[in-house]
């Protein structure tokens, strides 16, 4: 039953990126503007390279640009809701978005498994998008490399209780255990990362 909910949510993925690609180009963003604007971003998300310092904010340096951006609109609109999110992106304009999507993008990010660790052992539910590293293989899914257990643990708890929705990730996490949601966010929380940014 899991294998047929993980196909059936694979088959979803592929349709969207079909569906994304028919979609209107967003607008090219500008890293320098992004630089500037990133400073909105530090509290939470650490330092200009997005590396988060505290466990409820997620690392957002090197992930897709189109994964940012996908976000800040979803917490613009509503869509997406966060107590401290959806006030900063309520005050961004689409170049704004674009822009800091594309700054975030340009980190350059470096992530191992810790010596000794069989990738093959990844959660097989999270690996096919996310990577058995952490590193997204999918544009629109965001890295997990490196992030805090708690907050990979509140994400799939979101996910399986509604509270955040995703048409791929709800079902998904709708079939995980509360043991199996912690294996996996210990597996990527176990993920080394560092982020470096651009020259």
């Amino acid at each position: 039953m899991r294998r047929l909910g993980f196909l059936a949510g694979l088959g979803g993925v592929l349709l969207a990126q079909a569906v994304a690609a028919e979609q209107p180009a967003p607008p090219e963003g500008n890293p320098a503007a992004g630089k500037v604007a990133a400073g909105l971003c530090r509290t939470c998300h650490g330092g200009l390279n997005g590396f988060a310092r505290i466990p409820i904010a997620p690392h957002i340096g090197g992930e897709h640009p189109s994964y940012i951006r996908h976000q800040l609109e979803a917490f613009r609109s509503g869509t997406r809701q966060h107590e401290i999110m959806s006030v900063v992106a309520a005050s961004l304009s689409d170049a704004q978005i674009a822009d800091l999507s594309a700054w975030f993008a340009m980190q350059k990010i470096h992530v191992a498994l810790k010596p000794g660790v069989d990738p093959h052992a990844a959660p097989e539910a999270c690996a096919l998008c996310h990577g058995a590293d952490g590193v997204a293989v999918l544009e629109d899914a965001p890295n997990l490399a490196g992030e805090n257990a708690v907050y990979l643990e509140t994400q799939l708890k979101a996910f399986r209780t509604g509270k955040r929705t995703h048409e791929i990730m709800s079902p998904i996490a709708a079939e995980l255990t509360d043991a199996e949601i912690r294996a996996a966010a210990d597996w990527y929380a176990a993920v080394q990362l560092e982020i470096d940014p651009p020259p």
